[in-house]
């Protein structure tokens, strides 16, 4: 499904402020988050960073790993997933934050 440029922004902003709300609760004594300017930062007690922001012209939300590298997601299937594969955004970096935090964390 091809997103208009408003119900992109209204998508990615609600996604980015979900996922720096949930990972600031879950997580806020283990790891800083970030959320300024379309763009959250996750940055791990062990200096890695996560960093998720949105990227207009292309309509896609566009992830920054550590762990898995650089990635980017359409909006498909009332979720973000990866133009690579199915693997859903909001999976993918719970997944990854589980991993290296030894804390269940559920998107």
């Amino acid at each position: 499904m091809s997103l208009d440029e408003s119900r992109f922004a209204a998508l990615a902003d609600r996604t980015l402020e979900h996922v720096a709300d949930v990972l600031d609760e879950a997580l806020g004594d283990r790891i800083d988050v970030d959320y300024q300017h379309g763009i959250v930062t996750i940055t791990l007690g062990d200096g890695g960073q996560y960093v998720l922001n949105k990227h207009g012209p292309m309509r896609q939300l566009w992830l920054s790993s550590p762990v898995s590298g650089a990635s980017h997601f359409d909006w498909r299937e009332d979720a973000w997933r990866s133009t690579r594969g199915a693997a859903v955004l909001t999976t993918l970096l719970a997944d990854e934050l589980t991993a290296k935090t030894g804390v269940a964390v559920a998107l």
